[in-house]
């Protein structure tokens, strides 16, 4: 990652709907990014691009079917406006959507790289084809049906921003929590020591923090393989400390909308 003195990352959001930010951008640890100066968060409305005096901005598909296709003279135009005055080595165009790549934490580090991301956000039947030569990339957060990509770009912002130096008060928040290590995290317990009879681990009690930090490591791995085996399917998902801890034997379970219902 480069050097983040003086650096702001700036979130830019394309969507039919911008009111429903309202509150993900006036609350809690994102509301003081912002207010620090470390983050800015870009509302557009895709109606200013539409076309005619009702500000079209969909129309039926051809060869037939149910709903309607966001247009590519709107879309492409938004882009362009938007992105007019950018440094397009330093910066990002994302689609939202079920075709894309699925988001992860190595994807949210990776954005954290650029002065300007622009997300565009589906509707509808989805986008007109010809909108993906205008993108960078696109990104999915999973195999489920949404109404739109507005869900989808507050999943991926909360997730990019929180990895910037200062957004959070202690850095190292970031580098323990699950994913980042390529494993879940461990187990974590705060009072009362007993509750309904289950009780605290005595090793958590010790202070000894060598042996709680093993405990710590052994305990992810456990969790990992039992709750995500997938994660453990490539030794380079293991990072520093948590490398050693692999074995044999973790089992893979693969799992398995319209476009514009990210």
């Amino acid at each position: 990652m480069s050097n983040f003195s003086n650096f702001m990352l700036n979130f830019h959001i394309l969507t039919l709907f911008p009111d429903i930010f309202s509150g993900f951008l006036t609350e809690s640890i994102l509301y003081r990014a912002k207010e620090q100066g470390l983050i800015s968060v870009h509302l557009y409305s895709l109606r200013d691009w539409g076309i005619g005096p009702h500000k079209q901005v969909d129309d039926s598909p051809y060869g037939g079917g149910t709903g309607m296709v966001l247009m590519a003279p709107v879309v492409v135009r938004a882009i362009r406006e938007i992105t007019k005055e950018w440094d397009r080595a330093k910066s990002r165009i994302v689609l939202l959507t079920p075709q894309g790549k699925v988001f992860n934490e190595p994807k949210a580090k990776d954005l954290t790289k650029y002065e300007n991301v622009l997300f565009i956000c589906g509707r509808y039947e989805g986008f007109d084809e010809r909108i993906r030569d205008f993108v960078d990339e696109e990104l999915s957060i999973g195999d489920f049906i949404l109404n739109g990509g507005e869900v989808a770009a507050m999943a991926v912002v909360e997730a990019v921003f929180r990895l910037i130096p200062g957004v959070l008060t202690k850095e190292e928040a970031t580098e323990i929590e699950s994913f980042t290590d390529g494993l879940l995290e461990y187990p974590q317990y705060t009072r009362p020591e007993e509750f309904m009879e289950k009780k605290v681990p005595g090793v958590l009690l010790s202070g000894h923090h060598a042996n709680i930090e093993k405990w710590r490591e052994e305990k992810s791995l456990e969790k990992t393989k039992e709750k995500r085996p997938d994660l453990l399917e490539s030794g380079d998902n293991l990072k520093g400390p948590m490398n050693h801890l692999k074995h044999g034997g973790a089992t893979h379970h693969s799992t398995h909308g319209k476009e514009g219902e990210c």
